[in-house]
């Protein structure tokens, strides 16, 4: 039964496109947690609570992870999953329009699963929370705002938010096609729009999908 368990666990990781690490930090627990769990047999079962956590992320029922219910599937409703997304130090210069850097051991955010697919968000590993820095963004995003960044959506759609390189400085900006081409426009208008350069030296590390601030 543990070993079903654990394949079973194991395939719904490789489906969704998640990585062990990440589906220990819904957990709340330390990285190695379900490798350990998956390949080494440690612990020997889930708990009831992860096991209600990873039924609900994964919208399967809780007998198909060991439990006794039918769970999301037909008894009582799971709790709500979390997704806990973490803050990285990128290292970026905080000029105008720059990030700042936050270290990755700095206070998670956690969203709600449900909130994170209507975002369109993709694999939850590729997701991060990156601090704004400047005020080239204002009114949309403000100095200090904390934004949540999906490394996975490096697409560009014209008028969407991205965090991009160019020349070396990290910013956060909006992208525009127009007739002038790729079009790198800071909402603030003060700050002129860039427009004119090799879209091949622009590199997009993701797209925005959400902000917060504090009152």
């Amino acid at each position: 039964m543990a070993d079903d368990v654990r394949s079973a666990l194991d395939a719904l990781i490789r489906e969704r496109g998640e990585d062990y690490s990440a589906i220990s930090r819904l957990l709340g627990r330390n990285a190695a947690y379900v490798q350990q769990f998956i390949k080494r047999g440690t612990p020997r079962r889930l708990a009831e609570e992860d096991r209600l956590k990873l039924a609900a992320y994964f919208r399967v029922p809780e007998a198909r992870l060991g439990g006794r219910g039918d769970g999301p599937a037909g008894g009582p409703p799971a709790p709500s999953a979390l997704v806990t997304v973490p803050r990285i130090a990128i290292g970026a210069s905080a000029g105008p329009g720059g990030i700042a850097e936050i270290e990755e051991r700095g206070r998670p955010i956690a969203f709600d699963d449900g909130l994170l697919r209507d975002m369109g968000a993709g694999r939850r590993s590729a997701l991060s929370i990156i601090r704004v820095a400047g005020e080239s963004m204002e009114p949309t995003l403000h100095d200090g705002d904390d934004i949540l960044v999906d490394r996975d959506a490096r697409e560009i759609r014209t008028g969407g938010i991205y965090v991009l390189r160019l020349d070396d400085l990290l910013m956060v900006k909006r992208l525009i096609r127009d007739e002038r081409g790729l079009v790198v426009h800071s909402d603030n208008p003060a700050h002129a729009a860039i427009t004119g350069f090799d879209p091949a030296t622009l590199q997009v590390i993701g797209r925005v999908l959400w902000c917060g601030r504090k009152l």
